[in-house]
């Protein structure tokens, strides 16, 4: 502990160095007795501590590896209700539009609950909510396998007790690895995050192998059965290195702060273009005259890129900076966006752009919880997590409404093809573009030197 205090005092000691005099020189032989900067407040002094200590490695692996098979399940699951959505309006004649509404329900609850359930693991701690998230999120799917025959169960089922598993499972794996790893977290976080990607490329080959031997219902049941199996051992590791610091549930004096202020809104546009090539590929390669397996086959190559994506810019976090990470991360996105996308009238060139975008997007979800992390503390990730992702609520819920519209009114004004999808396409890319100058506005407020690691 001596160590750790050494090494805080020294850090604060010395960022009254760097800042440049009336004169415009450097200041220099501060008295050692000078206290530290405002800006180091309580919480950043003990991040600071905390960090100095973190193993980055050690029993963190063991909980890197957990945290890996609960967002398998989570979000495997999320991007792959399209396939039950596909056959439930193909066996049961629902409305495609009501059943997006279900499906986006689900991941939409990580925003809804993000600042209480960061609220909730700071009171029972990381295990027990990652075993009421597990246990939730199959119980969801066992259950929906008894509501086939009413869209007001699914609704219950799978969007608000699924969604309830699905926002505990989040938050515990975004805040617990900070605790381990300092040097390492990038990476850390990219592991954890690509499990996902990964996830939602697997379970798809999965449940249309269920749906053709079991039934749609059976199908729901046994994706249940096999999240609590495998899940529930895997939570049952997952557990704090030390008591995460109590604070108020929103703490406002973060929207003081500039960086945090253009941070949450790089989150909150940000988040609406990220899903739309996944919702949209089935349907635009129809457009082209390609068979359906193509689409799959799309859907399931934009996940495998996802978790390249979610793992390579978690380790160019470690080299490059967090926020420089996502400064690229959203700069290639809004690129293959404006540019690919609308030169993919192909499939070669549909590949391609399949495989960039989903790397990107990928990388958006890995290196945020890095970023939180690094600007405003490990011991104040979760509260600061919590606020972030609430902002990311309107692309998780409205999304797919607000691009269905635009696609409907290409439609009813007779553009037909590839072309209906343009001013969806556009509206993505311009939602990208100003969360990339977002995020740029965060790293040049951090240090406007651009060559350096930030």
């Amino acid at each position: 502990m001596a160590t750790a205090t050494q090494t805080l005092s020294s850090t604060a000691l010395e960022l009254p160095n760097l800042a440049p005099n009336a004169l415009g020189e450097r200041q220099r032989n501060v008295p050692a007795a000078r206290e530290p900067e405002p800006e180091l407040d309580e919480v950043m002094q003990q991040s600071l501590i905390a960090d100095s200590q973190v193993p980055d490695g050690g029993y963190g692996w063991v909980l890197i590896s957990a945290c890996a098979v609960v967002t398998w399940w989570f979000i495997g699951t999320s991007y792959t209700w399209g396939v039950m959505q596909a056959a439930l309006v193909e066996k049961k004649g629902y409305s495609s539009s009501t059943l997006a509404f279900v499906g986006s329900l689900c991941p939409s609850c990580i925003s809804l609950l993000a600042v209480p359930i960061a609220t909730i693991i700071r009171k029972i701690g990381a295990q027990v909510t990652a075993l009421l998230g597990i246990s939730l999120l199959g119980l969801g799917c066992v259950l929906s396998g008894f509501a086939t025959d009413s869209i007001a169960g699914l609704f219950i089922t799978w969007g608000v007790v699924g969604g309830l598993g699905t926002s505990l499972c989040f938050m515990v794996v975004s805040v617990t690895p900070a605790q381990y790893f300092k040097a390492k977290r990038g990476i850390a976080n990219g592991i954890v995050y690509a499990s996902g990607g990964l996830g939602g490329a697997v379970i798809s080959f999965i449940l249309n192998a269920l749906l053709e031997n079991v039934g749609l219902a059976w199908t729901f049941r046994i994706l249940g059965f096999m999240i609590i199996t495998t899940g529930l051992p895997a939570a049952y590791l997952i557990k704090e290195r030390a008591p995460i610091h109590r604070t108020k549930m929103v703490e406002w004096s973060l929207f003081r702060d500039v960086r945090f202020v253009f941070l949450f809104a790089t989150g909150a546009i940000g988040t609406f273009p990220l899903f739309v090539p996944a919702f949209f590929l089935p349907l635009y390669t129809n457009s082209l005259g390609l068979p359906s397996s193509a689409g799959a086959g799309l859907v399931a190559a934009f996940n495998f890129s996802s978790a390249i994506g979610r793992l390579s810019c978690g380790f160019a976090c470690d080299r490059l900076g967090s926020l420089n990470t996502l400064f690229l991360s959203l700069l290639l996105s809004t690129v293959s966006i404006f540019v690919l996308w609308p030169l993919s009238l192909s499939i070669g060139p549909l590949i391609v752009f399949v495989i960039i975008n989903g790397a990107a997007n990928g990388g958006f979800f890995s290196t945020m919880p890095t970023v939180v992390g690094n600007a405003f503390g490990s011991a104040r990730v979760s509260v600061a997590m919590g606020m972030v992702v609430s902002g990311w609520l309107g692309g998780y819920l409205m999304v797919r409404r607000a691009y269905c519209w635009l696609y409907s009114e290409c439609l009813w004004r007779t553009i037909g093809g590839a072309g209906a999808y343009r001013p969806a396409i556009f509206y993505a890319g311009s939602m990208a573009f100003t969360a990339t100058v977002l995020a740029g506005v965060v790293r040049m407020k951090v240090d406007r030197r651009l060559k350096k690691t930030v």
